[in-house]
């Protein structure tokens, strides 16, 4: 699965614990979300969306779905 959480981090000027902090996850959790090595759970993807004040699509897509 692809996702913006890196870019609308830098966006914000965030550092990868700064916004760990913010969703209630490790720092390692959001590297690996960034990454790709790890989907979050759906309450993390909630809480995600709800801090970037976007849908859960805006930031995830399904790479399959695009192909």
């Amino acid at each position: 699965m692809k996702n913006r959480v890196a870019e609308l981090r830098a966006e914000r000027a965030w550092t990868q614990a700064d916004l760990a902090q913010r969703v209630g996850v490790s720092r390692q959790s959001i590297n690996a979300i960034e990454t790709g090595k790890f989907d979050p759970s759906l309450p993390v993807a909630l809480r995600l969306a709800k801090l970037f004040d976007l849908t859960v699509e805006d930031i995830f897509t399904d790479e399959q779905r695009r192909a």
